[in-house]
């Protein structure tokens, strides 16, 4: 079957656009930069392992400042709950075609085990729905395979939560000013 012009010119139109991705530019492997922009994943030395359209994936090595319980060695929950909420953030702004500041409404984490002493800690999140004020994701958390996590989360962001702008908006300014 042969199309006529007029046929062809209504697919095309019918047809989505190539999706863009405000950190489009970032996607794949991670950089050492990506976390100077968030104060408190710098502190805890996280790192950004990767990140594509909506997800995201990120490290945090093992170190003694993180244990919660001495005895055992066992990294503090709370520690676990940051680095998902990073990583899901992360995965937010990785869904947006324009940044904006995300703040979190709400983050469920399932502790399943404990993480295992001693070993770096990931997180991948991913955006599986993001709206015009509220983005959903979800989360696992694990140190030697995705396959076995400790933990795994869902959670929801606010989506233009404020005026003061998005973290990663500077770095998109930095590489900016760069070229």
């Amino acid at each position: 079957m042969t199309r006529s012009p007029a046929d062809s010119k209504l697919l095309e139109s019918r047809m989505p656009e190539e999706r863009r991705y405000a950190l489009q530019p970032f996607f794949g492997p991670g950089r050492a930069d990506m976390t100077q922009y968030t104060p408190h994943a710098r502190r805890l030395r996280m790192r950004v392992v990767e990140t594509g359209p909506g997800m995201a994936v990120l490290t945090l090595p093992y170190h003694d400042e993180l244990i919660g319980d001495p005895v055992r060695r066992v990294v503090f929950g709370g520690v676990i709950t940051t680095l998902i909420d990073q990583a899901s953030g992360l995965a937010v702004a990785c869904a947006m075609e324009e940044l904006a500041a995300v703040a979190t409404i709400d983050l469920r984490v399932d502790y399943l085990r404990a993480a295992e002493p001693g070993c770096d800690l990931f997180a991948r999140s991913e955006c599986y729905k993001l709206t015009r004020n509220v983005a959903f994701v979800r989360a696992t958390a694990w140190e030697r395979s995705p396959d076995d996590p400790f933990a795994g989360c869902l959670g929801t962001f606010m989506v233009g939560a404020n005026q003061g702008g998005a973290p990663f908006g500077r770095l998109i300014a930095d590489e900016a000013a760069k070229s």
